[in-house]
């Protein structure tokens, strides 16, 4: 996607800005010579960075505005590490917010709808950015926050909740709630917006059957303002993001080689006018590729695909890269196999070998062992590798509210 001559003008002020902030970046530019924006070539000697970077200044080391300018922190929702922190201006708020609003009317949500929201608030960005995105627009915000299942529910029902804002594991407990209780007749959602992590398309199709509801694919990260910087029209052809205050890139992850348009790769994104916290050539390791062309709905926002992955989400195993996206689709071709499963690694000292542990749940119409022995099958024609199977009842697999772990790696242990 090539950077416009608007694009360019604003990174040079974001460089300028920097550099006058003194913050941890503006060492990292005059080191590297940089000390502004002409051209292509100019944006291109910009060098990348990532969330490492972000953790090497905490707490506040990439702040490039005076404290008394700055109204909000958040952090990332990641568990492990030194935690990010990002500092908002009162502009970069209401600019997240304007984001958000556009997502929400390009789903086709209004003010007369009422948006039940659950991810979390605090120091995570999900739940604040659903709901001041609601408020802009000026539809109803319900803000119930995470769990209590039974009281989402009754406040789904008596509220008469038009649209769900959820992370994907929770849209799929709720789903499956109001499936168990026989509820599906005194619901009202019309669309869920899901965010947070990536699902596979037979998730997908189980919520959008069971609550009977569109469902829209809402884009964000903490280091980059948060949820509410891109999502899918109703024609489906993948996430608008608004070029206005992003400009994105699709990088090769090894090499760094900026790709085509059209070419799978990790997304890197440049932030054109946030203020607290500036990134330039940020590098998210999501893994999508920009779909080229002008979208059947009109809109001139550039595309991205659905997110496949991230590129530090590979495993390694008996000598195989993997990805859960790999493993998510391969286990939605088998018949009577839900969504959610579990994969453990783990090593053999006795046999001086990995040991390869996939956990599924299948519905108790269809044979276990069989189906144990197809997915064993489908692992080792399609991926190379030939893992332990268990095959267990629907729901026995822990549910999770914010992001699920699929991957657990007990080789370090």
């Amino acid at each position: 996607m090539k950077i416009s001559d608007t694009q360019l003008e604003l990174i040079d002020r974001q460089v300028k800005r920097i550099l006058k902030s003194d913050n941890y970046y503006s060492g990292v530019y005059k080191k590297a010579g940089i000390t502004g924006i002409n051209s292509e070539e100019d944006f291109y000697r910009i060098p990348f960075t990532d969330k490492a970077d972000l953790r090497n200044a905490y707490p506040l080391g990439i702040q490039a505005v005076p404290d008394e300018e700055v109204v909000r922190i958040h952090s990332s929702s990641g568990t492990t590490g030194m935690p990010v922190i990002i500092p908002y201006t009162a502009k970069d708020v209401d600019d997240w917010s304007t984001m958000f609003a556009r997502c929400y009317e390009i789903a086709g949500i209004t003010a007369k709808d009422r948006i039940q929201i659950t991810p979390g608030y605090g120091l995570w960005t999900a739940g604040i950015g659903f709901q001041a995105g609601c408020e802009k627009l000026g539809a109803m915000a319900i803000p119930m926050g995470p769990g209590n299942t039974e009281k989402q529910l009754q406040m789904m029902i008596d509220l008469e909740s038009t649209v769900i804002c959820a992370t994907s594991s929770y849209a799929l407990l709720l789903a499956e709630e109001i499936n168990k209780r026989g509820l599906k007749d005194k619901i009202k959602l019309k669309k869920g917006v899901i965010g947070s992590e990536r699902w596979s398309d037979a998730k997908r199709a189980y919520i959008a059957r069971e609550l009977g509801i569109e469902l829209y694919d809402i884009y964000g990260l903490t280091e980059i303002y948060g949820p509410g910087i891109g999502i899918n029209c109703p024609d489906q052809t993948g996430m608008h993001i608004f070029d206005d205050y992003l400009y994105i890139e699709i990088i090769d992850p090894v090499t760094g080689e900026v790709l085509p348009d059209g070419q799978e790769g990790e997304i890197v994104i440049t932030t054109l006018v946030k203020e607290g916290a500036p990134l330039l050539r940020f590098r998210t390791h999501d893994l999508s590729h920009i779909i080229p062309g002008e979208c059947s709905c009109g809109r001139s926002y550039p595309r991205l695909d659905t997110i496949k992955g991230r590129s530090d989400d590979m495993f390694k195993i008996h000598g195989v890269n993997m990805f859960p996206s790999q493993v998510e689709e391969l286990l939605s071709q088998v018949d009577g196999v839900s969504s959610e499963y579990k994969i453990d690694l783990a090593h053999d000292d006795s046999k001086n070998r990995d040991i390869f542990m996939v956990t599924v749940e299948a519905e108790g119409r269809v044979d276990f062992a069989k189906t144990g022995e197809e997915i064993k099958r489908l692992f080792k024609s399609r991926l190379n590798a030939t893992p332990k199977v268990a095959v267990v009842s629907i729901n026995t697999l822990p549910r999770s509210e914010k992001k699920t772990k699929r991957v657990f790696d007990h080789r370090d242990e």
